[in-house]
């Protein structure tokens, strides 16, 4: 899910020190919790994500051996099913500038969403937006941070869909202007994920509590859906629909997102999207650049 409020300011230094740091940290974790690890403990080709839409494959057969594969959510709305590698960090970062939202015209914004697979069925989360640069107060600072669980409640294959359950809670509110759909303090989430000749979807069902500033709060239901398809190569696309009410405007936001993403590495995936909203209290242009990055090195929780 991409959540509210992931801000970024025209700042190069920072990017340059997440992403730096996100590649310096493979490789400075202690010894006694990491190790290199070539196995791979994921969910196999049915149920895999939008990366693996190129024709690229998951082994997870017994005893094969083969380097984990990241399984991006961004840069779409929708969220996978299915999980990231069991033991592995998996980083999803990335910028979005804004245009004409209900809160503001115009926001930069930078977000990271880090998940760890604890084991086959039950994924952590944690949403963070470092900074924002918008046109409206405060101009600059940060965004909320959020965390959340992921489970899978069935395993599919194929067009036999993987089903999972998920749920968010902010735990800080960044104070900075939201996008069209708010920023939940609690989210519940309802995913599938499949495969259907060639074409691999996501499908997200959300049910989300908003509190204004006069601490009212509101029920708000959302769906998404993404569809991938390989652009041939190492190149992906994507297009999705997206819906979600917005109970303190009394109103909907509609958008529809195309993204392409390259699978420079199995465990790196850079991507670029367009969502174009399509009602009035949408935000009405969105740019989203980004990539998503597994560590190579497992985490033994033993």
């Amino acid at each position: 899910m991409k959540l509210p409020s992931n801000p970024f300011p025209h700042h190069p230094i920072s990017w340059r020190a997440i992403l730096v740091a996100a590649l310096i940290t493979s490789y400075i974790f202690p010894v006694k919790s990491l190790a290199q690890d070539g196995s791979f403990d994921s969910v196999p080709l049915s149920t895999a994500a939008k990366s693996h839409s190129n024709g690229q494959t998951q082994a997870n057969s017994a005893g094969q051996q083969d380097s984990p594969a990241a399984n991006p959510g961004r840069p779409t709305v929708s969220t996978p099913a299915t999980l990231t590698p069991v033991g592995y960090l998996q980083f999803e970062t990335g910028i979005m500038a804004a245009w004409r939202s209900p809160e503001f015209s115009s926001q930069t914004s930078f977000g990271v969403v880090t998940k760890f697979t604890a084991s086959g069925r039950i994924q952590l989360l944690a949403a963070t937006g470092p900074f924002v640069h918008s046109d409206t107060e405060p101009r600059n600072g940060t965004g909320d941070v959020d965390l959340g669980v992921q489970g899978v409640v069935h395993q599919g294959e194929g067009s036999h869909p993987t089903l999972a359950l998920s749920y968010f809670h902010r735990v800080l509110d960044g104070g900075t202007p939201d996008i069209d759909f708010g920023s939940p303090t609690n989210s519940a989430v309802l995913l599938a994920s499949a495969d259907v000749k060639n074409f691999h979807y996501d499908t997200n069902y959300l049910l989300n509590e908003l509190v204004d500033d006069h601490n009212i709060r509101r029920a708000q239901y959302g769906q998404t859906l993404s569809v991938s398809h390989s652009a041939g190569g190492k190149f992906g696309i994507s297009g999705e629909i997206w819906h979600f009410t917005q109970p303190l405007l009394r109103s909907n936001a509609i958008g529809n997102l195309w993204a392409v993403n390259y699978n420079a590495k199995k465990n790196l995936v850079f991507d670029t999207a367009f969502n174009r909203g399509l009602t009035s209290t949408s935000t009405r242009w969105e740019f989203l650049a980004g990539f998503t990055y597994l560590l190579p090195r497992k985490i033994h929780l033993y």
